[in-house]
């Protein structure tokens, strides 16, 4: 298991675990990251990751997607 931060770029990946406060699970599964989703890193920019979660794009902070574990 490791942090959705380490995961390569164009690579699926399947969410084991959402960490953090219970505001912060709540925060990220409204946005579609809940465990055994798939997950896939399409960029980095300036300390944000971008993701493609339950086919939408999502933009999520470096510190939230620590908490996303794969």
């Amino acid at each position: 298991m490791m942090p959705l931060t380490l995961a390569n770029v164009g690579e699926e990946n399947m969410i084991k675990k959402v960490g953090g406060s219970p505001e912060t699970r709540k925060f990220l599964e409204n946005l579609g990251f809940v465990a055994g989703g798939s997950v896939t890193v399409i960029n980095e920019i300036g300390g944000n990751v971008i993701v493609n979660v339950k086919e939408s794009r999502v933009a999520v902070s470096k510190e939230m997607a620590s908490k996303i574990m794969i």
